[in-house]
Protein backbone atom coordinates (compact mmCIF):
# COMPACT_ATOMS: atom_id res chain seq x y z
CA UNK A 1 0.00 0.00 0.00
CA UNK A 2 2.77 2.45 1.09
CA UNK A 3 4.60 1.82 -2.75
CA UNK A 4 1.39 2.56 -4.21
CA UNK A 5 1.10 5.79 -2.33
CA UNK A 6 4.49 6.35 -2.80
CA UNK A 7 4.25 6.25 -7.05
CA UNK A 8 1.15 8.44 -6.95
CA UNK A 9 2.32 11.13 -5.18
CA UNK A 10 5.96 11.19 -7.11
CA UNK A 11 3.65 12.03 -10.46
CA UNK A 12 5.61 9.36 -12.99
CA UNK A 13 2.11 8.27 -13.54
CA UNK A 14 1.23 11.22 -15.74
CA UNK A 15 2.03 10.44 -18.76
CA UNK A 16 0.27 10.14 -22.49
CA UNK A 17 0.45 6.05 -22.69
CA UNK A 18 -1.15 5.85 -18.97
CA UNK A 19 -3.93 8.38 -20.10
CA UNK A 20 -4.92 6.49 -23.13
CA UNK A 21 -5.24 2.98 -20.63
CA UNK A 22 -7.76 4.73 -18.28
CA UNK A 23 -9.69 6.06 -21.83
CA UNK A 24 -9.38 2.54 -22.91
CA UNK A 25 -10.81 1.24 -19.98
CA UNK A 26 -13.66 3.76 -19.44
CA UNK A 27 -15.28 3.24 -23.08
CA UNK A 28 -15.71 -0.79 -22.66
CA UNK A 29 -17.42 -0.03 -19.29
CA UNK A 30 -20.22 1.81 -21.55
CA UNK A 31 -20.26 0.68 -24.66
CA UNK A 32 -19.75 -3.29 -23.89
CA UNK A 33 -22.74 -2.51 -21.69
CA UNK A 34 -24.57 -1.22 -24.53
CA UNK A 35 -23.56 -3.40 -26.93
CA UNK A 36 -24.35 -6.66 -24.53
CA UNK A 37 -28.01 -5.77 -24.15
CA UNK A 38 -29.11 -4.07 -27.53
CA UNK A 39 -30.22 -7.30 -29.31
CA UNK A 40 -32.31 -8.56 -26.49
CA UNK A 41 -33.23 -4.96 -25.10
CA UNK A 42 -34.69 -4.31 -28.55
CA UNK A 43 -36.83 -7.48 -29.27
CA UNK A 44 -38.12 -7.36 -25.77
CA UNK A 45 -38.77 -4.49 -24.66
CA UNK A 46 -38.78 -2.22 -27.87
CA UNK A 47 -40.30 -4.77 -30.53
CA UNK A 48 -37.67 -4.55 -33.15
CA UNK A 49 -37.41 -6.36 -36.59
CA UNK A 50 -34.61 -6.72 -38.63
CA UNK A 51 -35.45 -3.79 -40.63
CA UNK A 52 -36.03 -1.56 -37.59
CA UNK A 53 -32.79 -2.95 -35.79
CA UNK A 54 -30.94 -2.02 -39.55
CA UNK A 55 -32.28 1.73 -39.35
CA UNK A 56 -30.93 1.99 -35.26
CA UNK A 57 -27.44 0.81 -36.20
CA UNK A 58 -27.44 3.32 -39.58
CA UNK A 59 -28.25 6.16 -36.93
CA UNK A 60 -26.00 5.18 -34.69
CA UNK A 61 -23.36 5.57 -37.54
CA UNK A 62 -24.30 8.83 -38.08
CA UNK A 63 -22.02 10.50 -35.92
CA UNK A 64 -19.00 8.41 -37.09
CA UNK A 65 -20.15 9.92 -40.34
CA UNK A 66 -19.62 13.58 -39.37
CA UNK A 67 -16.27 13.36 -37.39
CA UNK A 68 -14.88 15.52 -40.25
CA UNK A 69 -16.39 18.19 -38.04
CA UNK A 70 -13.49 16.88 -35.50
CA UNK A 71 -11.07 19.48 -36.92
CA UNK A 72 -13.71 22.44 -36.50
CA UNK A 73 -13.72 21.79 -32.82
CA UNK A 74 -9.88 21.35 -32.17
CA UNK A 75 -9.82 25.50 -33.22
CA UNK A 76 -11.75 25.67 -30.01
CA UNK A 77 -11.02 22.89 -27.41
CA UNK A 78 -7.64 20.93 -27.18
CA UNK A 79 -7.89 17.63 -28.47
CA UNK A 80 -7.45 16.09 -24.97
CA UNK A 81 -10.13 17.85 -23.27
CA UNK A 82 -12.66 17.15 -26.29
CA UNK A 83 -11.70 13.33 -26.22
CA UNK A 84 -12.72 13.33 -22.35
CA UNK A 85 -15.61 15.21 -23.11
CA UNK A 86 -16.38 12.64 -25.52
CA UNK A 87 -16.19 10.14 -23.20
CA UNK A 88 -18.56 11.45 -21.01
CA UNK A 89 -21.22 11.89 -23.58
CA UNK A 90 -20.77 8.20 -24.13
CA UNK A 91 -21.61 7.96 -20.26
CA UNK A 92 -24.61 9.87 -20.34
CA UNK A 93 -25.95 7.80 -23.26
CA UNK A 94 -25.25 4.59 -22.00
CA UNK A 95 -27.14 5.51 -18.67
CA UNK A 96 -30.23 6.85 -20.50
CA UNK A 97 -30.47 3.93 -22.52
CA UNK A 98 -33.20 1.69 -20.28
CA UNK A 99 -35.16 4.79 -19.50
CA UNK A 100 -36.54 5.00 -23.21
CA UNK A 101 -37.93 1.46 -23.65
CA UNK A 102 -39.71 2.62 -27.22
CA UNK A 103 -38.63 2.76 -31.08
CA UNK A 104 -37.88 6.72 -30.87
CA UNK A 105 -36.83 6.77 -27.47
CA UNK A 106 -34.24 3.75 -28.29
CA UNK A 107 -33.16 5.97 -31.55
CA UNK A 108 -32.33 8.85 -29.80
CA UNK A 109 -30.67 7.63 -26.80
CA UNK A 110 -28.70 5.46 -29.46
CA UNK A 111 -27.61 8.39 -31.66
CA UNK A 112 -26.48 10.56 -27.94
CA UNK A 113 -24.54 7.78 -27.12
CA UNK A 114 -22.86 7.47 -30.48
CA UNK A 115 -21.91 11.05 -30.52
CA UNK A 116 -19.76 10.49 -27.31
CA UNK A 117 -18.56 7.29 -28.30
CA UNK A 118 -17.27 8.48 -32.34
CA UNK A 119 -15.93 11.58 -31.63
CA UNK A 120 -13.92 9.98 -28.76
CA UNK A 121 -12.92 7.36 -31.13
CA UNK A 122 -11.23 9.96 -33.55
CA UNK A 123 -9.77 11.98 -30.83
CA UNK A 124 -8.19 8.72 -29.19
CA UNK A 125 -6.45 7.52 -32.49
CA UNK A 126 -5.14 10.88 -33.55
CA UNK A 127 -4.21 11.63 -30.17
CA UNK A 128 -2.00 7.93 -29.64
CA UNK A 129 -0.50 8.30 -33.36
CA UNK A 130 0.55 11.51 -32.30
CA UNK A 131 1.77 10.71 -29.10
CA UNK A 132 3.24 7.45 -29.61
CA UNK A 133 7.28 6.95 -31.76
CA UNK A 134 6.32 5.28 -34.81
CA UNK A 135 8.70 2.04 -33.63
CA UNK A 136 6.67 1.29 -30.43
CA UNK A 137 2.81 2.18 -32.18
CA UNK A 138 1.99 -0.78 -32.67
CA UNK A 139 2.98 -3.10 -29.40
CA UNK A 140 1.33 0.00 -27.30
CA UNK A 141 -1.82 -0.06 -29.64
CA UNK A 142 -2.22 -3.94 -28.92
CA UNK A 143 -1.67 -2.94 -25.13
CA UNK A 144 -4.42 -0.41 -25.60
CA UNK A 145 -6.74 -3.41 -27.12
CA UNK A 146 -5.54 -5.99 -24.33
CA UNK A 147 -6.39 -3.24 -21.24
CA UNK A 148 -9.48 -2.35 -23.41
CA UNK A 149 -10.52 -5.87 -23.62
CA UNK A 150 -10.27 -6.64 -19.65
CA UNK A 151 -12.55 -3.81 -18.99
CA UNK A 152 -15.09 -5.11 -21.56
CA UNK A 153 -14.37 -9.10 -19.60
CA UNK A 154 -15.11 -7.03 -16.36
CA UNK A 155 -18.06 -5.51 -17.66
CA UNK A 156 -19.65 -8.91 -19.62
CA UNK A 157 -18.69 -10.73 -16.27
CA UNK A 158 -21.02 -8.29 -13.85
CA UNK A 159 -23.37 -8.34 -16.81
CA UNK A 160 -23.96 -11.65 -16.40
CA UNK A 161 -23.65 -11.80 -12.79
CA UNK A 162 -26.38 -9.64 -12.38
CA UNK A 163 -28.66 -11.04 -14.84
CA UNK A 164 -28.37 -14.53 -13.60
CA UNK A 165 -28.42 -14.27 -10.01
CA UNK A 166 -29.55 -10.86 -9.12
CA UNK A 167 -32.06 -10.19 -12.15
CA UNK A 168 -32.11 -6.17 -12.14
CA UNK A 169 -34.14 -4.35 -14.71
CA UNK A 170 -32.55 -3.15 -18.30
CA UNK A 171 -32.59 0.66 -16.90
CA UNK A 172 -30.11 -0.42 -13.85
CA UNK A 173 -27.16 -2.24 -15.66
CA UNK A 174 -27.15 0.26 -18.16
CA UNK A 175 -27.40 3.07 -15.93
CA UNK A 176 -24.39 1.45 -14.17
CA UNK A 177 -22.18 0.67 -17.03
CA UNK A 178 -22.79 4.76 -18.20
CA UNK A 179 -22.24 6.22 -14.57
CA UNK A 180 -18.32 5.06 -14.63
CA UNK A 181 -17.65 6.18 -17.91
CA UNK A 182 -18.54 8.66 -16.65
CA UNK A 183 -16.80 8.87 -13.15
CA UNK A 184 -13.30 8.02 -15.21
CA UNK A 185 -13.69 10.92 -17.86
CA UNK A 186 -14.07 13.22 -14.72
CA UNK A 187 -11.11 12.08 -12.63
CA UNK A 188 -9.22 12.06 -16.09
CA UNK A 189 -9.81 15.69 -16.30
CA UNK A 190 -8.46 16.54 -12.79
CA UNK A 191 -5.66 14.18 -12.44
CA UNK A 192 -3.96 14.64 -15.96
CA UNK A 193 -1.93 17.48 -17.04
CA UNK A 194 -2.50 18.35 -20.70
CA UNK A 195 -0.02 16.63 -23.08
CA UNK A 196 1.41 18.87 -26.24
CA UNK A 197 1.87 16.53 -29.08
CA UNK A 198 5.30 16.96 -30.93
CA UNK A 199 4.18 18.81 -34.09
CA UNK A 200 0.93 21.57 -34.52
CA UNK A 201 -1.79 20.09 -36.44
CA UNK A 202 -3.54 21.66 -38.84
CA UNK A 203 -6.59 23.23 -38.09
CA UNK A 204 -8.46 21.99 -41.50
CA UNK A 205 -9.79 19.41 -43.52
CA UNK A 206 -6.85 17.15 -45.58
CA UNK A 207 -7.57 15.21 -47.89
CA UNK A 208 -4.93 14.01 -50.08
CA UNK A 209 -4.46 11.88 -53.46
CA UNK A 210 -1.47 9.77 -51.64
CA UNK A 211 -3.34 8.27 -48.61
CA UNK A 212 -6.16 6.92 -51.09
CA UNK A 213 -5.33 3.50 -49.90
CA UNK A 214 -5.76 4.37 -46.86
CA UNK A 215 -8.71 6.05 -47.36
CA UNK A 216 -10.07 2.85 -49.55
CA UNK A 217 -9.02 0.15 -46.46
CA UNK A 218 -10.95 2.57 -43.93
CA UNK A 219 -13.97 2.83 -46.54
CA UNK A 220 -14.05 -1.17 -46.57
CA UNK A 221 -13.29 -2.04 -43.34
CA UNK A 222 -16.43 0.15 -42.34
CA UNK A 223 -18.28 -2.36 -44.28
CA UNK A 224 -17.07 -5.09 -42.75
CA UNK A 225 -17.39 -3.79 -39.47
CA UNK A 226 -21.05 -3.69 -40.12
CA UNK A 227 -21.51 -7.45 -40.79
CA UNK A 228 -19.99 -8.60 -37.46
CA UNK A 229 -21.70 -5.18 -35.31
CA UNK A 230 -25.09 -5.79 -36.85
CA UNK A 231 -26.05 -9.23 -38.12
CA UNK A 232 -24.09 -11.88 -37.16
CA UNK A 233 -25.25 -10.43 -33.15
CA UNK A 234 -28.92 -9.96 -34.67
CA UNK A 235 -28.41 -13.47 -36.12
CA UNK A 236 -27.69 -15.12 -32.82
CA UNK A 237 -30.38 -13.71 -31.15
CA UNK A 238 -33.18 -14.20 -33.88
CA UNK A 239 -32.01 -17.28 -35.80
CA UNK A 240 -30.50 -19.15 -32.69
CA UNK A 241 -31.97 -17.75 -29.97
CA UNK A 242 -29.69 -16.85 -27.84
CA UNK A 243 -30.18 -15.13 -24.44
CA UNK A 244 -28.70 -11.74 -23.17
CA UNK A 245 -26.49 -14.50 -20.31
CA UNK A 246 -25.71 -16.50 -23.58
CA UNK A 247 -24.77 -13.43 -25.85
CA UNK A 248 -22.80 -11.86 -22.77
CA UNK A 249 -20.99 -15.08 -22.27
CA UNK A 250 -19.96 -14.92 -26.15
CA UNK A 251 -18.77 -11.36 -25.59
CA UNK A 252 -16.71 -12.14 -22.75
CA UNK A 253 -15.10 -15.35 -24.83
CA UNK A 254 -14.30 -12.57 -27.31
CA UNK A 255 -12.97 -9.89 -24.92
CA UNK A 256 -10.41 -12.88 -23.08
CA UNK A 257 -9.12 -13.43 -26.55
CA UNK A 258 -8.62 -9.71 -26.85
CA UNK A 259 -6.40 -9.51 -23.78
CA UNK A 260 -4.43 -12.18 -24.36
CA UNK A 261 -3.70 -11.65 -28.05
CA UNK A 262 -3.73 -7.90 -29.10
CA UNK A 263 -0.31 -7.03 -27.23
CA UNK A 264 0.95 -10.41 -29.40
CA UNK A 265 -0.72 -9.20 -32.63
CA UNK A 266 0.66 -5.99 -32.11
CA UNK A 267 4.02 -7.37 -31.61
CA UNK A 268 3.01 -9.54 -34.66
CA UNK A 269 2.64 -6.45 -36.79
CA UNK A 270 5.86 -4.79 -35.80
CA UNK A 271 7.68 -7.51 -36.84
CA UNK A 272 5.84 -8.77 -40.31
CA UNK A 273 4.44 -5.82 -41.23
CA UNK A 274 1.15 -4.26 -42.49
CA UNK A 275 0.15 -5.83 -45.63
CA UNK A 276 0.58 -9.48 -44.39
CA UNK A 277 -1.24 -8.75 -40.91
CA UNK A 278 -4.12 -7.28 -43.53
CA UNK A 279 -3.74 -10.08 -45.91
CA UNK A 280 -4.16 -12.87 -43.29
CA UNK A 281 -7.34 -10.78 -41.93
CA UNK A 282 -8.84 -10.66 -44.89
CA UNK A 283 -8.28 -14.20 -45.97
CA UNK A 284 -9.55 -15.29 -42.77
CA UNK A 285 -12.98 -12.86 -43.15
CA UNK A 286 -13.75 -14.30 -46.48
CA UNK A 287 -13.96 -18.05 -44.94
CA UNK A 288 -15.72 -16.60 -41.91
CA UNK A 289 -18.44 -15.05 -43.93
CA UNK A 290 -19.44 -17.40 -46.44
CA UNK A 291 -20.11 -19.89 -43.53
CA UNK A 292 -21.88 -17.57 -41.88
CA UNK A 293 -24.11 -17.50 -44.61
CA UNK A 294 -25.27 -21.17 -44.31
CA UNK A 295 -24.48 -22.12 -40.78
CA UNK A 296 -27.35 -24.31 -38.83
CA UNK A 297 -25.45 -25.27 -35.77
CA UNK A 298 -25.67 -22.57 -33.14
CA UNK A 299 -22.46 -23.73 -31.96
CA UNK A 300 -20.83 -23.32 -34.95
CA UNK A 301 -21.94 -19.91 -35.25
CA UNK A 302 -20.61 -19.10 -31.47
CA UNK A 303 -17.36 -19.95 -32.96
CA UNK A 304 -17.28 -18.08 -36.16
CA UNK A 305 -18.37 -15.02 -33.81
CA UNK A 306 -15.36 -15.27 -32.09
CA UNK A 307 -13.19 -15.79 -34.66
CA UNK A 308 -14.82 -12.96 -36.40
CA UNK A 309 -13.94 -10.48 -33.51
CA UNK A 310 -10.69 -11.99 -33.03
CA UNK A 311 -9.72 -10.29 -36.60
CA UNK A 312 -10.74 -6.68 -35.35
CA UNK A 313 -7.15 -6.20 -33.21
CA UNK A 314 -5.42 -6.55 -37.04
CA UNK A 315 -7.02 -3.33 -37.96
CA UNK A 316 -3.72 -2.05 -35.97
CA UNK A 317 -1.94 -2.43 -39.07
CA UNK A 318 -4.05 0.49 -41.05
CA UNK A 319 -3.80 2.82 -38.36
CA UNK A 320 0.43 2.42 -37.96
CA UNK A 321 0.44 1.92 -42.44
CA UNK A 322 -0.82 6.05 -42.34
CA UNK A 323 1.00 6.72 -39.45
CA UNK A 324 3.90 6.01 -41.42
CA UNK A 325 3.39 7.48 -44.42
CA UNK A 326 1.35 10.27 -43.23
CA UNK A 327 2.84 14.41 -42.86
CA UNK A 328 2.96 14.34 -38.87
CA UNK A 329 0.60 17.20 -39.27
CA UNK A 330 -1.87 16.17 -40.56
CA UNK A 331 -2.90 13.26 -37.95
CA UNK A 332 -5.61 14.97 -36.21
CA UNK A 333 -7.97 16.21 -39.34
CA UNK A 334 -6.90 13.13 -41.47
CA UNK A 335 -8.22 11.22 -38.32
CA UNK A 336 -11.92 13.01 -38.58
CA UNK A 337 -11.97 12.30 -42.63
CA UNK A 338 -10.95 9.12 -42.09
CA UNK A 339 -13.96 8.23 -39.45
CA UNK A 340 -16.39 9.88 -42.23
CA UNK A 341 -14.92 7.50 -45.02
CA UNK A 342 -15.67 4.66 -42.52
CA UNK A 343 -19.01 5.88 -41.70
CA UNK A 344 -20.06 6.20 -45.65
CA UNK A 345 -21.02 2.26 -45.76
CA UNK A 346 -21.41 2.04 -42.09
CA UNK A 347 -24.59 4.85 -42.52
CA UNK A 348 -25.76 3.01 -45.53
CA UNK A 349 -25.38 -0.83 -45.09
CA UNK A 350 -27.33 -1.20 -41.73
CA UNK A 351 -30.41 -0.14 -43.08
CA UNK A 352 -30.12 -1.23 -46.75
CA UNK A 353 -28.87 -4.93 -45.22
CA UNK A 354 -31.72 -5.22 -43.05
CA UNK A 355 -34.24 -4.67 -46.15
CA UNK A 356 -32.10 -7.56 -47.83
CA UNK A 357 -32.21 -9.72 -44.31
CA UNK A 358 -36.03 -9.71 -44.71
CA UNK A 359 -35.95 -11.99 -47.87
CA UNK A 360 -32.54 -13.98 -47.45
CA UNK A 361 -30.24 -13.20 -44.45
CA UNK A 362 -27.48 -15.51 -46.00
CA UNK A 363 -27.06 -12.84 -48.96
CA UNK A 364 -26.08 -10.57 -46.57
CA UNK A 365 -23.10 -12.42 -45.47
CA UNK A 366 -22.57 -13.66 -49.15
CA UNK A 367 -22.02 -9.80 -49.97
CA UNK A 368 -19.70 -9.41 -46.91
CA UNK A 369 -17.03 -12.15 -48.28
CA UNK A 370 -17.48 -10.09 -51.21
CA UNK A 371 -16.02 -7.02 -49.67
CA UNK A 372 -13.54 -8.78 -47.44
CA UNK A 373 -12.76 -9.82 -50.97
CA UNK A 374 -11.72 -6.66 -52.36
CA UNK A 375 -9.95 -5.56 -49.02
CA UNK A 376 -7.65 -8.28 -49.37
CA UNK A 377 -6.82 -6.93 -53.04
CA UNK A 378 -6.43 -3.77 -51.64
CA UNK A 379 -4.07 -4.60 -48.63
CA UNK A 380 -1.73 -6.21 -51.63
CA UNK A 381 -1.01 -2.76 -52.22
CA UNK A 382 0.87 -1.38 -49.06
CA UNK A 383 4.95 -1.63 -49.18
CA UNK A 384 6.67 -4.30 -46.70
CA UNK A 385 8.59 -1.10 -45.49
CA UNK A 386 5.72 2.08 -46.06
CA UNK A 387 7.05 5.00 -45.31
CA UNK A 388 6.17 8.99 -46.43
CA UNK A 389 6.76 9.47 -50.54
CA UNK A 390 6.62 5.42 -50.30
CA UNK A 391 2.60 4.64 -49.90
CA UNK A 392 2.46 1.98 -52.72
CA UNK A 393 3.54 -1.19 -54.16
CA UNK A 394 3.42 0.12 -57.77
CA UNK A 395 6.43 -0.11 -60.12
CA UNK A 396 5.83 3.49 -61.25
CA UNK A 397 4.66 6.52 -59.13
CA UNK A 398 1.13 6.98 -59.08
CA UNK A 399 -0.49 10.07 -57.06
CA UNK A 400 2.62 11.19 -55.46
CA UNK A 401 3.96 8.16 -54.62
CA UNK A 402 7.51 6.66 -55.44
CA UNK A 403 8.38 3.02 -56.48
CA UNK A 404 8.25 1.07 -53.28
CA UNK A 405 9.26 -2.70 -53.28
Amino acid sequence: MMQIISWLKNEKWKRPDILLMLMAIAVPLSFATWNSLLNNFAIERAAFDGAEMGILQSLREVPGFLAFTFVFVLLVLKEQSFALISLAVLGIGTALTGFFPTTIGLYCTTVLMSVGYHYYETAQQSLALQWLPKGEAPVVLGRLLAVGGFASLLAYGLIFIIWEWIGLDYKWVYLAGGAVTVLIALTAWVLFPTFEAPTVQRKTLVLRPRYWLYYALTFMGGARRQIFVVFAGFMMVEKFGYSVTAITLLFLINQAFNMVLAPKIGGLIARFGERRALTFEYIGLIGVFVTYAFVENATLAAVLYVIDHAFFALAIAMKTYFQKIADPADIAPTAGVAFSINHIAAVVIPALFGLIWLVNPSLVFLLGAGMAAISLALSRLIPTHPEEGRELRWHKPLFGAHPAD
